[in-house]
């Protein structure tokens, strides 16, 4: 299959990349490396350095490749400037997601796979199904749903078949990539970066919450399970015009949990600096993935949290500045 990957040169991207070639499909990856990486874009794909905002190129890719379908990663991701920079969210995720998808339709594309987030969902305690209350907390989530909704319409009138996966935390790395965002805002990345002495401590924001051990509780998912589940919808949008699912273990791990099977896999100590709660964080974000399990046999195969952090710790000692060392 001929498959167009947004966002190619980032994390999930990147891995979603390797993985289709690896599975025999050809891929083109486009991206305007603002945040990604030319080092992750693997050796097989076709490279296309370009802005989804840039109507022109992106139309000449898509009249030129007779892809069969789209899978988008291209979006700007951190909740808490979306807060702070509504129109660049706004611009890059709603906006350049809407210009793909119509030029998508009308250069005969017939399946849209979407970066979708947990951040649609209105904050709960309980596990979260996709028949929980939507709402999000931010606009960020707010243009993820935004897109998903369009992606209705264009199924309902140009027949689309489209698939939006609800991410929790994607963590971990393959032996060739991981994390590398700048700045870094994820926990895991944030906690190795003590042991590999680019920061004196990690921060826990909060150790009041009604958790077990007073710190929030989140789902992480292995960026290689995260990946494969993209390949199972793929070949499911061959005869499903809508798939909506989450992707978590189903299994929540505190902020100290985190930190100390980090200091497990490393053998430093990982000194942790308490501070005040952030305003919007739920005590417990855990995902419910009984639906693309019951539907897609979709298994994770790598959930303990120990496997997780220990991948993504091979790669960070051997990349501590990301892609530029």
């Amino acid at each position: 299959m001929k498959i167009l990957v947004t966002g190619g040169a980032g994390y999930i991207g990147s891995a979603a990349a390797q993985m289709l070639l690896n599975a025999g499909h050809q891929v083109t990856v486009i991206d305007s490396l603002s945040s990604g990486h030319i080092e992750a874009v693997p050796g097989g794909a076709h490279f296309v350095h370009a802005d989804l905002a840039d109507r022109s190129t992106v139309e000449r890719v898509l009249s030129e490749g007779s892809f069969e379908a789209i899978m988008h990663f291209a979006a700007s991701i951190e909740a808490g400037e979306s807060m702070r920079d509504p129109g660049k969210f706004f611009q890059n995720n709603l906006c350049n997601s809407l210009q793909l998808i119509e030029l998508g339709v009308r250069h005969g594309v017939r399946r849209f796979v979407l970066s979708s987030t947990a951040a649609v969902y209105d904050s709960s305690d309980e596990p979260l199904t996709e028949d929980s209350k939507l709402g999000p907390n931010n606009v960020y989530g707010h243009t993820k749903l935004m897109i998903e909704q369009a992606l209705e319409w264009y199924r309902r009138i140009h027949g689309l078949h489209f698939a939006a996966l609800r991410y929790f935390n994607a963590a971990g790395a393959l032996p060739d990539r991981g994390e590398a965002h700048q700045p870094e805002t994820h926990l895991i990345p944030l906690v190795l970066q003590v042991p590999l002495g680019l920061r004196p401590s990690v921060a826990i924001y909060g150790s009041d919450y009604p958790t077990p051990d007073g710190t929030c509780i989140r789902d992480y998912i292995h960026i290689e399970d995260l990946v494969s589940a993209h390949l199972l919808v793929l070949d499911a949008l061959e005869e499903k015009d809508r798939l909506i699912y989450n992707l978590g273990n189903g299994a929540g791990y505190s902020v100290l949990e985190v930190i100390e099977t980090a200091r497990e896999v490393t053998g430093h100590p990982i000194p942790a600096e308490e501070k005040p709660r952030r305003p919007g964080d739920a005590p417990r974000l855990v995902a419910s993935s009984a639906r693309i399990r019951e539907e897609l046999g979709w298994v994770p195969q790598k959930p303990d949290l120990a496997e997780i952090i220990r991948s993504a710790w091979e790669w960070h000692s051997t990349h501590p500045n990301g892609y530029a060392s």
